[in-house]
């Protein structure tokens, strides 16, 4: 189904078409050192399998891995939990825009109306039975506006670019962006996207927010001249998949907004 170019909120299309799936214990350890395997260090609370999903790796508070034996006696894996990869969705575009705020249009300096959303990325590379800070790894980061739109797509986003932007990573592995917590299109739940590039590896996925924080949200204008979504969390065949792995936790800040850190492995 193509986007409807007259409406604001079009469902973009091919973004419901799902990849990536859930590993089990024994696939971490046979992968772990393969190629592009997308693994999160310590995301508590956010990495309990959907019922009838595969067992995964137990999550850690900390940010690196341990390594060491099971009661078992089986090898232990890195205190990673697996995050599967999703469609980057059809419109991922290769902006190089360098920026940590995406929020504004660079074309006319117009700033997307809504929450804030200050959301850190700790990017790390495993290796054994270790998770450290990948360095240089380029993260791009990009959503809908509050009223569903994507910018630089056909329709009424044609030639912007707002809430699109890329961040290296430090030398500790982290990447910060602000933008504005995303509106809501037909057909899909409440996310955003991100894929992560270090030589000639990349991946994506894409985050997911709770519905009642949603609902707080979208009972605030902008948000709320688009009432009653369509799609919720339980609705959406891509979260899933795997949603409740890759579910933010937000915390609400100062200024009205949230603030969001999601911890990211990856086997490049």
């Amino acid at each position: 189904m193509t986007p409807d170019e007259g409406t604001p909120h079009a469902s973009p299309v091919d973004d419901d078409i799902p990849v990536g799936r859930v590993l089990s214990r024994r696939e971490v350890l046979a992968l772990l050192g393969g190629s592009a395997l997308l693994v999160a260090c310590a995301a508590p609370a956010l990495t309990s399998p959907s019922p009838g999903a595969a067992e995964t790796a137990p999550a850690s508070s900390g940010s690196a891995a341990t390594p060491g034996a099971t009661s078992s006696g089986s090898v232990a894996v890195p205190s990673c939990v697996v995050r599967p990869a999703l469609t980057d969705g059809p419109f991922f575009v290769d902006e190089r825009l360098d920026r940590s705020d995406i929020r504004s249009d660079p074309a006319t300096g117009a700033v997307s109306a809504g929450a804030s959303l200050v959301l850190a990325l700790n990017v790390s590379r495993v290796s054994g039975t270790t998770c450290a800070g990948l360095p240089g790894a380029v993260v791009d980061l990009w959503q809908c506006d509050a009223l569903g739109v994507y910018s630089d797509v056909p329709g009424s986003g044609a030639g912007r670019k707002f809430l699109r932007g890329s961040q290296r990573t430090d030398a500790q592995g982290r990447a910060s962006f602000t933008t504005v917590y995303p509106g809501w299109y037909q057909g899909r739940t409440v996310h955003l996207h991100f894929k992560i590039r270090s030589g000639s590896q990349e991946f994506s996925s894409q985050l997911f927010f709770d519905d009642s924080l949603t609902d707080s949200v979208f009972a605030q204008a902008p948000y709320s001249q688009r009432p009653s979504r369509s799609t919720r969390n339980v609705n959406d065949g891509i979260y899933g998949q795997a949603g409740r792995q890759l579910t933010l936790q937000c915390t609400p800040s100062g200024t009205g907004g949230y603030t969001a850190t999601f911890d990211i492995g990856l086997s490049f």
